[in-house]
């Protein structure tokens, strides 16, 4: 053998993929590349190859007569041998065994399967699709069809003639030449008005052909599905509004009747709020009208036409109120709806929700709200989807948070977080210049909305109402006012016409209009004094009633008369 074609023999065979020995009448062996890769063996250890792999019986294989084909095991790989006997002359035989890894054998098996599972699927796909396909190649003419159902043609009568010989007002063989996809086109085709898309196929920069598609057998179909689509849209829209009516919010600035400095101040506050996506935490005794700033501010802001959510975290069982905010995965717990719930973050998506009493969350569901201000996102329960939350968040109370922080039944980082911007709102005993503006414009809603004869309140029930310190707010007024138009017989409300808890500290005497004046002015003054002393003195009785010169017993006194309780100080028992 000479050196050239020993040479030759050697690049050839480097070539395949199978593993190749050959080994000639005069002993001599050549190996290429993939045996010694199979073997692990190194280029200088082929010529005693045989005594290196005496454990593999290729000396048995060798020695045997004819062809030969058997497998064999090399560090746990099933390999192949097939020993092929060949003459070169008379003189000259040689064999070669050639090894073949069953490993990749049926891989490649697999992967064929696999490729004519998916093809017979394919096929199956375009046989039956509501629509036509036509491949050509960079002539024009057709290699795939799949226009038989639309056009009557089967693919036998179609495959290798020009595309424009068999579809009418094609331009596939113009599409192959200009190399420019031409997409939901109306194309002529027996009498209809088809959609033809029409896509070049490009391989190296240069177009080897086009794909024709038409997806409606008539234009007439469009119409109609546009006017399905037409239909659910309306659908969608109509459900959209019913949920905006359910979840929308009530009142605006308007509603908010005040003449007072500091409410004025309040709503200038809120206002400016509204105009961007910051937390807001309001503060404010009960019925001092918390949910109504919440609502204004919503329908203040950008969100307006979006959901206004309210939730109130103490009417909620703790363990229902994660699945409430949340929402949960069909079966995720025992008696869970199987479609699975939507929580109010998500149906609060892109508008605002109210966590009303924020104080009674219970303190595990603390740690995920925060998480959720601070991701914007959640997942429900039982879920393993993160969900964007597009929510502006606003949380109200009427206890005092820095208290529930210290005693630790409030998160710290949560609070900071909730009280971006405070809106404090004082109690009415605190601004008693309303209760004229609000009697009249609370009798005026119950005139509206009740059918009652116009109603006005004299300047003696006034005075008196005045005086009370009003535990309950406004929701209170609302509640007395409601109950004198009811059993008032003309236009006007008298002190005769209040409730007895209110008018037993005021008889005889006490109702001279004079001598009401005077009392309400001394009533006022003195309320105004004992909250700013007590609040320079952070709440503390003993040093406010030195402050005023007064007896600590007096103040106690003044305190329970007027209804003036500690906690609702503005400013004090802060962190």
């Amino acid at each position: 053998m000479s050196r050239n074609y020993y040479s030759n023999i050697c690049t050839l065979i480097d070539r395949l993929s199978e593993g190749i020995l050959i080994l000639d009448s005069e002993s001599r062996i050549i190996a290429n590349n993939k045996f010694m890769e199979i073997f692990d063996i190194k280029k200088e250890e082929v010529p005693n190859i045989l005594q290196k792999l005496d454990g593999y019986c290729l000396d048995e294989i060798l020695s045997s007569s004819g062809n030969v084909d058997r497998n064999i095991y090399v560090k746990d790989r099933k390999i192949k041998v097939e020993k092929l006997v060949m003459k070169a002359s008379e003189q000259y035989e040689y064999s070669m065994l050639i090894f073949k890894d069953r490993e990749d054998i049926e891989d490649s098996i697999s992967q064929i399967n696999e490729l004519k599972h998916s093809l017979d699927v394919m096929k199956d796909i375009l046989d039956n699709a509501y629509q036509g396909m036509v491949l050509v190649d960079e002539d024009g003419r057709i290699l795939k069809w799949n226009y038989e159902k639309l056009l009557g043609i089967k693919e036998r009568d179609a495959l290798g003639k020009p595309v424009e010989k068999v579809i009418e007002n094609t331009r596939l063989h113009i599409v192959v030449k200009t190399g420019k996809k031409e997409l939901c086109d109306i194309q002529r085709i027996q009498g209809h008005n088809m959609i033809a898309s029409r896509i070049p196929v490009i391989k190296d920069g240069k177009t080897i052909g086009a794909l024709g598609t038409v997806l409606f057998r008539d234009i007439e179909e469009v119409k109609t599905l546009a006017k399905k689509l037409e239909v659910l849209e309306n659908t969608v829209g109509k459900y959209k509004g019913e949920i905006s009516k359910m979840y929308r919010a009530r009142y605006s600035f308007d509603d908010i009747i005040t003449q007072n400095e500091k409410m004025l101040k309040l709503k200038e506050i809120a206002r400016k709020a509204a105009e961007l996506n910051s937390t807001i935490m309001i503060r404010g005794e009960s019925g001092t009208g918390k949910e109504y700033f919440a609502h204004a501010i919503h329908n203040a802001s950008l969100r307006k036409y979006e959901p206004f959510i309210r939730i109130n975290c103490a009417a909620i069982p703790h363990e229902l109120l994660e699945s409430e905010l949340f929402g949960y995965e069909g079966g995720a717990f025992t008696g869970a709806k199987k479609e699975g719930k939507l929580g109010k973050f998500e149906l609060a998506n892109g508008g605002t929700i109210l966590l009303d009493e924020i104080s009674s969350m219970p303190y595990s569901m603390q740690s995920k709200l925060l998480r959720v201000l601070e991701e914007r996102e959640f997942e429900r329960i039982g879920g393993n989807t993160r969900i964007k939350a597009d929510v502006r968040i606003i949380a109200s109370t009427n206890e005092n948070l820095e208290g529930a922080v210290r005693e630790g039944r409030f998160r710290q980082d949560l609070f900071y977080r909730l009280n971006v911007v405070e809106i404090d709102i004082p109690p009415l005993r605190n601004r008693l210049d309303d209760i004229r503006i609000l009697s009249e414009y609370i009798l005026n809603e119950l005139v509206q909305k009740m059918g009652f004869p116009y109603k006005t309140i004299t300047d003696k029930a006034n005075l008196v109402l005045r005086l009370y310190d009003w535990p309950g707010n406004v929701r209170e007024l609302r509640n007395v006012l409601e109950r004198a138009a009811n059993i008032s017989f003309g236009n006007t409300i008298n002190p005769e016409h209040l409730p007895d808890y209110i008018t037993n500290r005021f008889r005889g005497d006490d109702y001279n209009e004079k001598a009401c004046l005077l009392k309400a002015k001394v009533a006022e003054t003195e309320i105004n004094a004992i909250m700013e002393a007590l609040r320079l003195t952070n709440g503390n009785r003993t040093d406010a009633a030195k402050y005023l010169g007064i007896h600590r017993t007096a103040l106690y006194k003044k305190m329970d008369n007027y209804g003036i309780n500690v906690k609702s100080i503005p400013n004090t028992d802060r962190l």
